[in-house]
């Protein structure tokens, strides 16, 4: 069977106590449905894969918004979409990429503040830490009316 990729998105918005973050699958909601037998099939609704990805984008955005607190700034909204990559190996199905594409709206952030809390985040993220991939980000910071 050829590589497949699976994805999940997390909106993240609010700061400490208030703060609320909401999983999403492009174009719906992530809801839990039948999912496939096994991980190596391409699995119709919600599977291993795409929930690793759902984990990984909430907990991005979470440390993501926790350094840049840190920092002094207070982020309004954090969009994480996190893509795994499931590839056919020796062993059998492993997860060998992510790629996370962050976008943030954090008032008075300079890019290469947001740039190096993004960087900071990735490395300390306890999903990232978890998985045994390489681990690639496109970090965008979003224009503030």
């Amino acid at each position: 069977m050829e590589p497949y990729s699976r994805q999940a998105s997390v909106r993240w918005s609010g700061t400490g106590q208030r703060s609320k973050s909401v999983a999403y699958k492009p174009n719906s909601a992530l809801q839990m449905t039948p999912g496939s037998k096994g991980a190596g099939l391409k699995p119709m609704g919600v599977n291993p894969p795409e929930l690793i990805a759902a984990a990984h984008a909430g907990s991005f955005a979470l440390t993501l918004a926790n350094v840049l607190a840190q920092a002094g700034y207070r982020p309004r909204q954090i969009d994480t979409t996190a893509t795994v990559m499931m590839e056919r190996v020796l062993k059998g199905w492993t997860l060998t990429q992510v790629h996370l594409d962050v976008t943030a709206s954090v008032p008075k952030a300079a890019e290469c503040d947001f740039v190096d809390a993004a960087l900071q985040a990735k490395a300390h993220c306890p999903i990232s830490r978890a998985l045994n991939a390489n681990i690639s980000m496109r970090a965008k910071l979003a224009p503030n009316p």
